[in-house]
């Protein structure tokens, strides 16, 4: 998948604030950038690691990767 842009704007669970890193499309309520979550995943790394790792629950973030996938086929499965 290419990873250099994802839309995010229509997905529920993403927010923009520009005073929050840097503008970056961001988890809401979190500092957690999106494009993180998903390059982490596309890394290899499982959601339960990822889950834990920045204290997100799981079943969102199966959301936001399924959100991901449906725009961007090519990306792992969920």
């Amino acid at each position: 998948m290419d990873k250099a842009y994802v839309d995010w704007t229509s997905c529920p669970l993403v927010e923009v604030d520009p005073k929050r890193v840097g503008g970056r499309p961001v988890l809401k309520g979190t500092r957690m950038p999106a494009d993180d979550i998903l390059a982490n995943y596309d890394y290899g790394v499982s959601i339960a690691e990822i889950a834990e790792q920045f204290r997100i629950e799981p079943a969102i973030l199966r959301e936001l990767l399924s959100y991901a996938e449906r725009l961007y086929p090519a990306a792992h499965t969920v």
